[in-house]
């Protein structure tokens, strides 16, 4: 189906699904690619979502995807849907997606990639042996049922009044951590359970914690303002809310569809389920991811402490003299109340968000004061095996997208597929012949995330620093990696 969607092209990075392609879309649906990952798109369904998102009530002007768009629950992978909350306006699950505030933050250090020289092997395995990853990976913390409930009412606070992190990490963190709708109360028994004893772990499938090296400075002022230089030492650490995010979306999911029947909402595809903002069932969903976010939130921040404490035992020194800095945290799947312009007016907007992230330019007043001048730090992860990058918020984004560029790569093979096409290969030994050396708790996961599995990360990100929604500041290439 989705070959045959007409596609009208607007610019060279930019491409229409009119609104009478397909009866009931509300809007037009608008994608960012090039000629090359427009046609890996059109190999799937991913085109075919973006015109349902379209059909979703109360959406404002597009349904959006970014350039690394690929087929997801409902929504794409890639996606961007604002609703307004005063014009019946919906939330879909959907459109924010089973990894609640799954993101990235970037840590930098005082480190140089000579001093690592024939050190990268050990200080891997360090790693490995102090962040727990893998599925259904268990922390180093034990909460009680009052406890958790305080740290995902409270957001990444929690972390810092427990002395996993420094108080300045807050200020660089979206949002500094914290969602206020959260309330403990909408999460379930199963929710709190299955994330009790979670917090600080890594999970699995395509999250990760890397030691990169900065291969390139492509914006220098942005660049100095973050503390980036080349040859330097930095850490990536991708994940989310772990079981208890997962949780919170499923239960949702399973039951809406009887929901979205009791408001009389008709939409193409019943993974798409919705309810209005402002119904119990809407307020009580929000109110629940809002802890899921809150949860993802903490989860990096424990991470983050427990990757200083690696460093600093590892070289024997202090963080002082190592660095180990946050330059910022952004969520790649999540949905927040958020102030645009639409027709000249500023409105209160719910925006989904879901592999896709916030990028607010300079003078945006939700930023760190630091950034007001560049824009917000954006993150956009490589695969294990490929480059990540560093890019700036541009003040176009705020025009088109709401705020809003890619999220990673995107996968082009299932895990399925990744697993068939690389049978009887090591991929850790054919890394390692690249200088990078990778720690997993499975073979399977290496064989699911293997970089071939995934687009081209060069060529999406020179797709949203072309269209003007954000500007790439610095490549970073991977030569240690932990992966679950």
């Amino acid at each position: 189906m989705a070959k045959d969607i007409r596609l009208e092209k607007i610019d060279a990075y930019r491409w229409r699904i009119p609104k009478s392609y397909m009866s009931g879309m509300r809007v037009d649906g608008i994608i960012y690619a090039n000629e090359k990952l427009l046609a890996q798109a059109k190999s799937e369904e991913a085109l075919q979502q973006v015109a349902n998102v379209a059909h979703l009530p109360g959406i404002v002007k597009h349904s959006l995807a970014m350039p690394d768009l690929h087929w997801g629950y409902g929504f794409v992978i890639g996606g961007v849907a604002a609703t307004d909350p005063h014009a019946d306006g919906v939330v879909s699950p959907g459109g924010i997606g089973y990894d609640i505030n799954c993101g990235v933050r970037l840590v930098r250090t005082n480190l140089t990639s000579e001093q690592l020289e024939g050190k990268t092997k050990d200080l891997v395995a360090s790693l490995f042996e102090k962040v727990p990853c893998g599925v259904g990976s268990t922390g180093k913390i034990r909460l009680t049922s009052a406890e958790e409930k305080r740290m995902i009412e409270a957001g990444s606070r929690w972390a810092i009044e427990h002395e996993y992190g420094l108080p300045e990490d807050l200020q660089f963190t979206e949002a500094h951590g914290f969602l206020p709708r959260a309330n403990a109360d909408a999460a379930s028994k199963r929710a709190l359970e299955r994330g009790k004893n979670q917090l600080g772990t890594l999970g699995s499938g395509n999250h990760f914690l890397e030691v990169q090296v900065v291969d390139r400075v492509l914006y220098r002022e942005a660049a100095e303002v973050m503390g980036l230089t080349e040859g330097q030492i930095c850490i990536m650490i991708h994940t989310g809310s772990r079981g208890f995010g997962y949780q919170v979306c499923d239960e949702h999911v399973k039951t809406w569809v009887k929901v979205a029947k009791k408001y009389g909402i008709d939409l193409p595809d019943r993974q798409l389920a919705a309810a209005p903002i402002n119904s119990p069932e809407g307020q009580e969903y929000i109110t629940a991811m809002a802890c899921g976010a809150n949860y993802a939130w903490n989860n990096r921040q424990c991470i983050t402490h427990w990757v200083r404490q690696a460093f600093m035992d590892f070289f024997d020194t202090s963080k002082d003299e190592l660095g180990l800095e946050l330059v910022y945290d952004v969520a790649h799947n999540i949905g927040k109340f958020e102030k645009h312009r639409v027709d000249g007016v500023e409105r209160e907007l719910f925006v989904h968000r879901k592999g896709a992230t916030r990028a607010f330019p300079a003078g945006h007043p939700e930023i760190p004061d630091k950034y007001q001048k560049i824009g917000q730090p954006v993150f956009i992860p490589g695969s294990m095996g490929t480059a990540s990058y560093v890019l700036v918020g541009n003040p176009l984004a705020m025009e088109q997208t709401w705020g809003t560029t890619c999220h990673g790569a995107g996968r082009m093979l299932s895990r399925r597929r990744a697993i068939q096409a690389t049978k009887g290969r090591q991929i850790d030994k054919d890394l390692e012949k690249q200088g990078i050396f990778v720690r997993a708790k499975g073979r399977r996961t290496l064989h699911e995330e293997v970089p071939e599995a995934y687009k081209d990360v060069d060529e999406v990100v020179k797709v949203v620093d072309a269209a003007g929604l954000s500007r790439r500041v610095a490549r970073l290439r991977p030569i240690g990696v932990v992966k679950g």
